[in-house]
């Protein structure tokens, strides 16, 4: 049914708590530039016909990764094979957004701790780039 296959990658080294916050703002801004097409968003609604909106039909997958370097390859073979990606790293967190973006500019890539990434693209290909991670499990 879906061409398109939407994972999470997180470090299992960072605290639950920091990775539902790292999750969460990756899948903002992720959502943001997919908008509600590509992600098969829809409304539900109860018998009593309340509405809950935006809800997405596609599956989500969280799967996890031993470390931060792990995720940096998965960033680059994001890049190289064209998936679209977001991701949240050390430097996105505590401090005013002005300091988080000042530090993560003023960081080389491979002193970046990543926390995750969200890849989305044609099935095989993310597929074949998460096949040595496991599902997510606390």
């Amino acid at each position: 049914m879906f061409q398109n296959k939407l994972v999470a990658v997180l470090n299992k080294k960072i605290e639950t708590g920091t990775l539902m916050n790292a999750l969460a703002h990756m899948c903002l801004g992720f959502g943001a530039d997919m908008g509600s097409s590509a992600l098969h968003l829809m409304d539900y609604k109860d018998v009593e016909g309340n509405i809950y909106p935006n809800i997405s039909k596609m599956p989500f997958i969280i799967l996890r990764e031993d470390n931060s370097s792990k995720l940096a390859k998965l960033l680059i073979k994001a890049k190289e094979v064209g998936v679209q990606y977001s991701v949240f790293t050390d430097t996105m967190t505590g401090g005013a957004w002005e300091d988080q973006e000042l530090r993560t500019r003023e960081t080389k890539q491979e002193e970046i701790v990543y926390y995750g990434i969200v890849l989305y693209g044609p099935k095989e290909i993310v597929t074949e780039m998460t096949k040595k991670n496991s599902l997510w499990r606390d």
